[in-house]
């Protein structure tokens, strides 16, 4: 029988492993260096002959290779073998599932649906992280654009805002016009003039009573907006004005204009898209006029917004767009929320502009003259588009509209958030639509109008222009709103006290104010006398009036003729 020696293992009574007499010790392990332990620990490698320490700093090149196999001396490997192994284990549940999945499932009766203990954390779910990681570089990029937006704004100007889109002059600029001046907004922002109070000369028009059940508007509870294609409204200049004329051949003033004219050289601070006033200097009188057709007959949208708009004039969310469906919006607004059984509050002149017989908008015109120094009154023509009759006393009204074409651009949704942050809405609108704003503001002051109704209408579907609800209404001093949005009436007053001197220094003629489409800055051009006078759209002439293209010569004749006779011998032949 072979018989194995096991050898003697010496016994050590001090403590575990070998003793330190070297005697019993075998020679071929006594230099081996030994890791102490303890019962406690796990029991890793002893040795590792496949590492190599002689790259290894400090190392000694005459050391056993023997030795260094079993030297772990400055090897972070021995030190946290445990760390590794107890990162790796995982615990496996070894019990059998139950197949009875009602036990376990959550039960959605009404006392735990409106309990606000419950919320959707405590359902089984499963969180994508890379939804979780879109969502947070959403909310960063979101953070990181309200950062800048509120950096870059000063106190009158909104800073360089939207600097990829491009956006065009309103109006085209002819090599022949001489630009007098150009004013930098940042000069606006130091003027101040304080005006005494204005005088009424004449008010005209007729105007109805408000209906009080739209101020109880909820999104719950929405009403679809109307179409007035029956009532006229009208959008006409100072100089065709025919009360301003009248009241400019009396000499009651030396400067005309309108409430639109006046609150679009009070805000242009606020400005970014292009706009233009004409100027006529007549005499010793000053007339502020606009084009026909012109950009101030039409509602911005989204004008200081940091998102650009479609740059497609045909798209429906383009800037064009939504400036005429913001147009049509304000006037079915402001005459569906009126009390419409014939009772009528009319003046002692009637509407100027309307023929007999035909049906006009509620509108009222308040003629008002304001003293700018001794020499110098300003008469505008100031509208409003309702009255009401509060503790037996009446009230004047503007009616204006926003409109929510899509939530995407925004980011807030006027269904969710009219009810519970209505607040937050008016921030998000001040933020997108501070000159259009600010406008309706300076217009409400200038007709002295006890309220100013704003209505929030929005798209019955994102995609579709035509059918609009009203979501809410709500009523604002104008005085109380003006500070709200940080509206200045000095700096307003300023504003038009520095242009109307600056326009008096001017000699007899016709010149024309245009904002700079892409630098806040507005440019005196003086224009020939008969500028603009043909700037209006013509009806298509029919096919036999048009202009035909030049005759061609006899080469090209021929070869059309020729084409044109293999053309239809090859069409006979298919019809062969």
């Amino acid at each position: 029988m072979v018989g194995f020696d096991l050898g003697s293992v010496p016994f050590n009574s001090d403590g575990w492993g070998p003793p330190d007499s070297s005697v019993s010790v075998p020679n071929q392990i006594s230099n081996a260096p030994f890791a102490p332990f303890s019962r406690s620990d796990k029991l890793g490698r002893i040795a590792d002959w496949t590492r190599s320490l002689s790259n290894r700093p400090g190392s000694n090149s005459k050391q056993n290779p023997t030795d260094s196999a079993f030297d772990f001396s400055g090897d972070d490997s021995f030190a946290t073998l445990t760390t590794d192994e107890d990162s790796s284990f995982r615990l496996v549940d070894t019990a059998a599932k139950s197949h009875h999945h009602g036990q376990h499932r959550p039960k959605f009766n009404p006392r735990w649906r409106f309990n606000p203990h419950n919320n959707r954390s405590q359902l089984p779910q499963r969180r994508d992280e890379e939804v979780e990681a879109k969502k947070r570089e959403q909310e960063k990029e979101r953070a990181r654009r309200d950062r800048l937006y509120n950096l870059n704004r000063s106190g009158t100007n909104a800073g360089q805002r939207r600097e990829s889109a491009v956006f065009k002059s309103s109006v085209d600029i002819q090599p022949e016009w001489n630009m007098l001046d150009q004013i930098p907004f940042s000069t606006f922002s130091k003027l101040s003039f304080s005006v005494p109070e204005p005088e009424d000369l004449l008010i005209c028009g007729g105007l109805e009573f408000y209906d009080r059940s739209y101020d109880r508007i909820t999104p719950k509870n929405e009403r679809r907006l109307e179409r007035f294609k029956n009532r006229n409204f009208f959008k006409i200049t100072t100089t065709d004005d025919p009360v301003i004329r009248r009241l400019a051949n009396e000499d009651k003033a030396t400067v005309f204009a309108t409430d639109t004219i006046l609150s679009t050289l009070m805000c242009a601070p606020r400005s970014v898209y292009s706009w233009d006033i004409v100027v006529q200097r007549v005499g010793n009188k000053l007339f502020f006029d606009k084009r026909d057709g012109s950009q101030l007959d039409l509602l911005s949208v989204h004008e200081t917004s940091q998102e650009p708009l479609p740059d497609v004039k045909d798209d429906i969310n383009s800037a064009y767009s939504l400036s005429v469906e913001a147009a049509y919006i304000n006037q079915n607004f402001s005459q569906q929320v009126l009390i419409r059984d014939g009772k009528k509050l009319s003046y002692d002149e009637p509407n100027p502009f309307a023929t007999e017989g035909e049906e006009v908008a509620s509108v009222g015109y308040r003629y008002r003259r304001w003293k700018l120094d001794d020499d110098t009154y300003l008469v505008a023509r100031c509208e409003v588009q309702s009255v009401a009759e509060v503790n037996n006393q009446r009230s004047f009204l503007t009616l204006n509209a926003l409109n929510e074409f899509d939530p995407k651009y925004s980011g807030v949704d006027w269904r969710q958030k009219l009810e519970t942050q209505r607040g937050a809405v008016l921030a998000t609108e001040l933020k997108n639509n501070a000159n259009k704003l600010a406008k309706w503001t300076a217009q409400a002051l200038l007709a002295n109008a006890d309220m100013m109704k704003l209505g929030y209408v929005s798209r019955v579907h994102p995609r579709d222009h035509f059918n609009h609800v009203i979501l809410a209404v709500v009523g604002y001093k104008p005085k109380d709103f003006a500070t709200q949005i940080n509206l200045n009436t000095s700096n307003m007053w300023g504003i038009v006290k520095s242009i109307v001197d600056l326009c008096m220094k001017l000699n007899e003629g016709k010149y024309v104010l245009v904002k700079d489409p892409t630098k806040p800055q507005v440019r005196i051009y003086e224009v020939p006398p008969d500028a603009f006078e043909n700037d209006y759209v013509e009806e298509p002439l029919p096919e036999d009036e048009q202009v035909q293209p030049p005759t061609e010569d006899a080469q090209g004749a021929e070869a059309n003729a020729a084409a044109s006779e293999k053309e239809e011998k090859e069409t006979s032949a298919e019809a062969a």
